[in-house]
């Protein structure tokens, strides 16, 4: 998984729910992306076990199922982008360094929050409680994604809900485009909050040498 602006595909959301956003990039609130990291279920399933949401058995089940039918192999593809959209437009407004194209973005937070509680309600349907017995915490597990069908979606919209319900806003920044970043989110945990790029080695070293040309330009003429 490679493009122009991530050489290697940088897992550095801190949250699944926040990977998922960044499977687009340049990330710009209403603008035109240049590369999607997700437009086929081979690359939806290549992404899913590269940020360990599923095991290889998993793999496995759900690889089968769409190989049989690619019909639901594309729903799988089409109900996770509508999660990751609704992720971006819920969360993207609240993030630290957000640029929102021109033309804005067309979908409401009421919208992103209906898009997700549907996708959640369907997920959950497909979970299953199973006793576990002989532990020293709780009597049972959630099991969520027993159809391998919508598996990947399922926990991907059960990540996303968490994450709405629990970020702390004051660690939410997007990678800045304005000074030459992804537009990518990311959950900052440093000790004292002064994460500024998806990731230093990558659009932070860019930054630099971008500045140290146009130092050294402006040096040249001056």
């Amino acid at each position: 998984m490679t493009d122009g602006l991530h050489g290697a595909f940088r897992i550095v959301g801190g949250h699944p729910a926040l990977d998922l956003v960044n499977t687009v990039s340049p990330r710009l609130r209403g603008g035109a992306s240049e590369h999607d990291y997700l437009t086929s279920p081979a690359e939806l399933l290549a992404w899913s076990r590269k940020i360990e949401l599923i095991d290889l058995r998993d793999f496995s089940a759900v690889e089968g199922t769409w190989r049989m039918a690619p019909a639901l192999a594309a729903k799988a593809l089409g109900a996770t982008l509508e999660i990751r959209e609704a992720v971006y437009d819920e969360l993207a407004p609240r993030a630290d360094g957000a640029v929102v194209a021109a033309d804005g973005v067309k979908r409401g937070a009421g919208s992103a929050f209906e898009r997700l509680m549907l996708r959640w309600s369907a997920a959950a349907a497909r979970s299953m409680l199973i006793p576990v017995p002989d532990r020293d915490r709780g009597v049972a597990e959630l099991v969520i994604g027993t159809s391998p069908a919508q598996l990947i979606p399922d926990r991907l919209v059960t990540a996303a809900v968490e994450l709405v319900r629990t970020v702390e806003l004051r660690q939410l920044r997007a990678c800045p485009v304005q000074d030459g970043g992804c537009g990518w989110l990311f959950l900052d945990r440093s000790r004292n909050g002064s994460r500024r790029w998806c990731a230093m080695e990558d659009c932070g070293t860019r930054a630099k040498i971008r500045k140290l040309g146009e130092r050294r330009r402006y040096l040249r003429t001056s």
